[in-house]
């Protein structure tokens, strides 16, 4: 009599399939139907508290999914190929201004005059900007920031390890003088200027073919709100990336990348040639990292120089660290984890302060956590204390990343990730111990 192994495959194409099992289909159907229901405004499930839902949580997720689509570029790069680059940052920046060069304010180059400045803030109309649509602007963000890869990839040869994540910190740094030496491109250095917004036209007409920043009927089918608009947007383009990102990992080149990653001396004894594919995996993390600045800075309207600073190339490391490095999901996970917990962070803070006011049922833990700064012994401020105890939600935040990236390099260097292939080897061989 003959039985089934359960998970058994037969073939390389059923082991490297994005979905081999029935569980995880299912399970990546309801979290597709989740993601519809959150973007229409539906609570999924009624118990959740209040703090958690509500029309405020749909800027956060949305501002996340721009900068979910750049961490799977440095995923590509630290983690598939194994380059250390804390140089993401600047391959953003450099794809943000490419689409505000090519789709800001000004119907030609030359027309641009002379920034000047005016109680601080500097005039659109004196910037450069051709004004093309969006169809035009965001693939070419990323194809300039994939160049500027391209140029930047002989330092992978040249350079490993720490010395590579010196060489890419000092991109930042340049990033940051041009921001200042070019102001009619970057605006000013601390205000900056606005991007060109996330509406799709054919070319320079006035109403849009399709608009994402207006309320309204969408194909006139279902009336959504701006940020619905947006949210939809970026889901979809989000999810064509991470299926890119899938399909290379399971591809020739993919595996080329991480036999690199693994041991690149190896490698090209093998006959893997360790300059192109280094320099291959640059051009893509950097195409993602434009692709990703663009829409970060379209979505958000208004983007200064300083936002493209050593601090954001940390925060993708974070994401790598907490999510889980070489992985797709470990990477969306890490993203959601260390974008959304500031502000999960600051709205249950809102909500105590709430509980507090209103003398609600869990108030008494307000007056243990929360602290106005007059002789309480709460460990979070919420006045304008910058430094010293107690510490505010920013620093609070600071202190939350940098235990969460030392007990997960310490307890499970694989991450969330990690931790859920744990739960999932345990459950496959429940209820046995091996």
């Amino acid at each position: 009599m003959a039985f089934n192994r359960p998970m058994l495959r037969t073939s390389y194409q059923e082991d490297t399939a994005i979905f081999p099992t029935y569980f995880q289909k299912g399970a990546a159907s309801l979290f597709f139907v989740v993601l519809i229901l959150l973007g229409l405004g539906a609570p999924i499930v009624s118990s959740i508290p209040s703090f958690f839902l509500g029309s405020t949580w749909i800027n956060p997720i949305t501002n996340m999914l721009p900068l979910a689509i750049a961490a799977l570029g440095i995923n590509i790069l630290v983690g598939v190929t194994g380059q250390v680059s804390l140089g993401h940052a600047f391959f953003m920046g450099v794809g943000a201004y490419t689409a505000v060069a090519l789709g800001g304010n000004g119907d030609e180059w030359q027309a641009c005059v002379p920034f000047h400045q005016e109680l601080g803030l500097l005039e659109q109309e004196g910037q450069c900007g051709l004004g093309l649509p969006i169809w035009i602007w965001l693939p070419f963000s990323g194809i300039g920031a994939a160049l500027a890869g391209i140029i930047v990839a002989p330092a992978a040869v040249k350079v490993r390890g720490l010395y590579l994540a010196i060489v890419t910190v000092g991109l930042v740094f340049i990033g940051l003088h041009l921001g200042r030496m070019l102001p009619s491109i970057a605006g000013d250095f601390e205000s900056g200027r606005k991007w060109p917004k996330l509406d799709f036209r054919l070319w320079k007409e006035e109403t849009p073919l399709v608009s994402f920043t207006e309320d309204g009927k969408w194909f006139g089918l279902i009336h959504l709100t701006e940020e619905q608009k947006q949210y939809f947007l970026l889901i979809m383009i989000l999810g064509a990336f991470m299926l890119f990102a899938k399909n290379l990992v399971r591809s020739r080149t993919g595996r080329a990348l991480q036999a690199i990653r693994d041991r690149d001396i190896a490698a090209e004894v093998m006959g893997v040639p360790e300059f192109n594919y280094k320099r291959l995996g640059f051009a893509i993390s950097s195409f993602y990292a434009g692709i990703g600045g663009a829409l970060w800075a379209s979505y958000n309207g208004r983007m200064a120089p300083v936002n493209w600073s050593l601090f954001l190339s940390v925060d993708f490391i974070a994401i790598l660290l907490i999510g889980g490095a070489g992985t797709v999901a470990g990477t969306i996970l890490g993203t959601i984890f260390v974008e959304l917990t500031p502000e999960v962070v600051k709205t249950f803070t809102e909500w105590l302060g709430e509980q507090t006011a209103s003398n609600g049922p869990v108030a008494w833990l307000a007056n243990i956590l929360l602290t106005e700064g007059s002789g309480d012994f709460g460990p979070i401020s919420t006045g304008t204390v910058a430094l010293g105890w107690p510490m505010s939600v920013f620093y609070w935040n600071l202190v939350i990343y940098g235990v969460l990236i030392i007990a997960f390099l310490i307890f499970e260097p694989m991450g969330l990730y990690g931790i859920w292939v744990k739960v999932r080897n345990y459950w496959k061989r429940w209820p046995f111990s091996y």
